[in-house]
Parts: structure tokens; C-alpha cells; sequence
């Protein structure tokens, strides 16, 4: 029997893509259905199978340029690295969309952080291995470990925004971004803060990133010279994922909390269910069971029933084997839901590893608050028994009350989350 928890909302989002430096500018690109995908060009990739990628945008001529100063100040930016620095920037857009500063002790104490990543400060790992081979110990920054250990992020963004609440990080591989906003709900729904800034941040194209999905066969290989095709989920010619950065925040707050302030409230997060493969390291069971029970879990700690989803945002990472077992899985859950529009926004953006959840959970509040579906691009030739409405090329307008987020991770790991519409 479950127990009554308190109540928990979406009061803020922030996120920052290869398509846009904040929320509202990726969203708006998502529903234009444009991508963010191109050829790697910092540093050189003619070795590589795999030469595209969906980055960040550092030229500030370039109109989605991150400025770094959204983030922390240029002194403590040299110590740590980027995804740090992606992960707090998101972070203040999403409290300022919140309109929350914690400017006493109480809102100081009851106010937390989980944020994580999955795989950490790969580039200064990487450049302190080069230093060290080169030069020995001594060439080695004092700031290596905490410039790239993952729970600095929820530590900056902790210290930054005076945040004295729980403090804590999650790596889970691809289901990270989604462990920290679920966690994040749970530690509000048991009444140990009043509000939480969950998410992930990612910062892995580089040539250990790159190298080693590549060495993994994991990665599009075959779409070299047309960058903006190859990550299509459930289209035929899929023949891997494409690596993305960036990062995505929610403010999540307990529901009376956030009306006796009289924030603006984007959805209810209403669910959350997690799960275990025992499988495999990489390859889900091939029958999709444990996202399978992931989502029944989330529906059930929901209140609903499948007939009731109006929309999932689905990992669909554009893998041969995964999409179709994960479709296989939704397929069986909702068999008698003949409504439901599922898509992947990974097709635009690409997969940002352990920051996808966080900012697929941002995309499932603002469909319900836009009433909109977001596509899914590059399905030109769906597999051969696709019947759920895929949302294909151009988004949706339609109903959307319940949306359903799904992320899942090596190891076997799953975890979903369902948010709904405040009666």
C-alpha cells in the first residue's frame, strides 16, 4: 500500500543544447524541428569513424552562443571543468524562471540540490594524463580532483546560490539526468526540503568521449557528410547515436509551498519509477522488461493508468537494438491507449549522456504547458510494425495532460517519470 507523500511541482526549467543557450530558445528550435547536429570541428576527427556531433555553441557570433558568465565567474571557471560551469548556468536559469532566491536561513536550509553527470570532467582528466606522462606529478593542477569528480556540480551550484538543503549527486550513466529529478521529488515528497534543483550536465566531445562510444560501436557512423540526418530513432537506416553536451535544470518544489508564494507552475511531477535489467552492461534485455516495469512503477506511484498517458518522451537514442525494444516495452504498457504520441527529441539534439533526462524532463513540462508534441525528425521509413503515432518530422498540437519521460543506462539501469497537468 502507498503511503500519502506531499505533493511535488515544476516551478522552473532551465536547459542549454546544441540549439539553444537557455530553455525557451531550445524549445523553440525543438518545435520548428530543427537540429543542432554537425561535423566536429575543435579538434581533429579524420581518424574517427564518427565525426559529428551535437555541441554547444562557444562562438559568440553564433546565435545559440553560451555565454560562460551565465555560469560562475571567470576566476573559479579555470579551476573546474565545463560541464561544471553548464550545470550551474542551467541551474540559475532555472531558479530565476522560479523566481526563488534563498536569501534567509530558512529557505537557505530547506532549499537542496541533486545534480549529476555521467561521465565527469573527461577533458581535464585527459589533459592532467598528458601533462603527468609529459612532465611527471609536478605538472599536475592541485584542482584536478574537484575540477572533475561529478558532485561538484550540485556542490557549485549549492555554494553559488546559497543552497544549505541536501546535497548530493547521481551517476547513472544515460538515466542520470532522470535518477536526480526522481530523487530530487522523493527527498521534497518525504518532507526533506521544500525545494530542489535537479538535473544533469555533460561535456564529452572530446577525443577520449568520441574515442570511446566509438571503440564501443555505439555511435552513427554512416551520416559523415549530412551531420543533421543521423540520429533518426525508429527509422530504418539508424545505425547508432550521436553524442550531445549540454545540460538541463528543474526547480521542483512541494506544491503548497510553491502556491503560497504564488510561483507560476508548469506540472505536477506525479511519478517516478526506477528499475534493473540484471542483464547486460550495455544491451537492454531484449524484451524491454525492465523499462517496461520503470514505467508501470511511475504510473503507479502516479495514481493513473496507462490509458491516461497522453505523451512519452522516449530515450529512443537511435540505436538498431535499442529503440525497438524500449517501442516494444511502451507498446505492451499502453496496448490499450489508441491516443498516445510518443517521440525522441534526442533526433534534434543528440544524446547528452547523463544530462538527456534532465533536459527531456524540461521538454515534458513545456508540452504540457504548450499543449504541444515535440517531433521526432528523420523518420522517413519507420520499422516495419511501428503503429503509436511517432510524431514524425513536424509537432503536434493535441492534448496533453500526462507525459511520461523515459531514460535508461548502461549497467542495466532504468528510470521513468510522469508529470501531469495541475487540476
Amino acid at each position: 500500500e502507498l503511503i500519502m507523500l506531499k505533493r511535488v511541482v515544476v516551478t522552473g526549467v532551465g536547459a542549454l543544447t546544441s540549439l539553444g543557450a537557455n530553455a525557451a530558445t531550445t524549445w523553440t528550435h525543438i518545435l520548428a524541428g530543427q537540429s543542432g547536429v554537425s561535423r566536429i570541428e575543435h579538434f581533429d576527427v579524420s581518424a574517427y569513424t564518427c565525426q559529428i556531433a551535437s555541441m554547444v555553441k562557444h562562438d559568440p557570433d553564433h546565435p545559440n552562443y553560451f555565454d560562460p558568465e551565465m555560469g560562475l565567474p571567470l576566476k573559479e571557471r579555470r579551476k573546474l571543468d565545463p560541464f561544471i560551469n553548464y550545470g550551474v548556468g542551467v541551474a540559475n536559469e532555472a531558479l530565476a524562471d522560479a523566481g526563488w532566491i534563498a536569501d534567509t536561513d530558512e529557505k537557505q536550509i530547506r532549499s537542496g540540490v541533486i545534480f549529476g553527470s555521467g561521465m565527469g570532467g573527461l577533458d581535464v582528466v585527459r589533459e592532467a594524463t598528458l601533462k603527468t606522462e609529459a612532465g611527471g606529478p609536478r605538472k599536475m593542477s592541485p584542482f584536478m580532483v574537484p575540477a572533475s569528480i561529478i558532485n561538484l556540480i550540485s556542490g557549485m551550484i549549492s555554494i553559488h546560490n546559497k543552497l544549505r538543503g541536501p546535497n548530493h549527486a547521481v551517476v547513472t550513466a544515460c538515466a542520470t539526468g532522470t535518477h536526480a529529478v526522481g530523487d530530487a521529488a522523493r527527498m521534497i515528497a518525504l518532507g526533506d526540503a521544500d525545494l530542489m534543483v535537479a538535473g544533469g550536465a555533460e561535456n564529452t566531445i572530446n577525443t577520449l568521449g568520441l574515442g570511446g562510444f566509438m571503440a564501443a560501436r555505439a555511435l552513427s557512423t554512416g551520416y559523415n557528410d549530412c551531420p543533421e540526418a543521423a540520429s533518426r530513432p525508429w527509422d530504418r537506416g539508424r545505425d547508432g547515436f550521436v553524442m550531445g553536451d549540454g545540460a538541463g535544470a528543474l526547480v521542483l518544489e512541494e506544491y503548497e509551498h510553491a502556491r503560497a508564494r504564488g510561483a507560476k507552475i508548469y506540472a505536477e511531477l506525479a511519478g517516478y519509477g526506477l528499475s534493473g535489467d540484471a542483464y547486460h552492461i550495455t544491451a537492454p534485455h531484449p524484451e524491454g522488461n525492465g523499462g517496461y516495469r520503470a514505467m508501470a512503477a511511475a504510473l503507479n506511484r502516479a495514481g493513473l493508468n496507462p490509458d491516461q498517458v497522453d505523451y512519452v518522451n522516449a530515450h529512443g537514442t537511435s540505436t538498431p537494438a535499442g529503440d525497438m525494444v524500449e517501442y516494444g516495452a511502451v507498446r505492451r504498457l499502453l496496448s490499450t491507449n489508441d491516443h498516445v504520441a510518443m517521440s525522441s527529441t534526442k533526433s534534434a539534439i543528440g544524446h547528452l549522456l547523463g544530462a538527456a533526462g534532465a533536459v527531456e524532463a524540461v521538454f515534458c513540462a513545456l508540452a504540457i504547458r504548450d499543449q504541444v508534441a515535440p517531433p521526432t525528425l528523420n523518420l522517413d521509413d519507420p520499422e516495419a510494425d511501428v503503429t503509436i503515432n511517432l510524431v514524425p518530422h513536424r509537432a503536434q498540437e493535441r492534448k496533453i495532460r500526462v507525459a511520461l519521460s523515459n531514460s535508461f543506462g548502461f549497467g542495466g539501469t532504468n528510470a521513468s517519470l510522469v508529470f501531469k497537468a495541475i487540476d
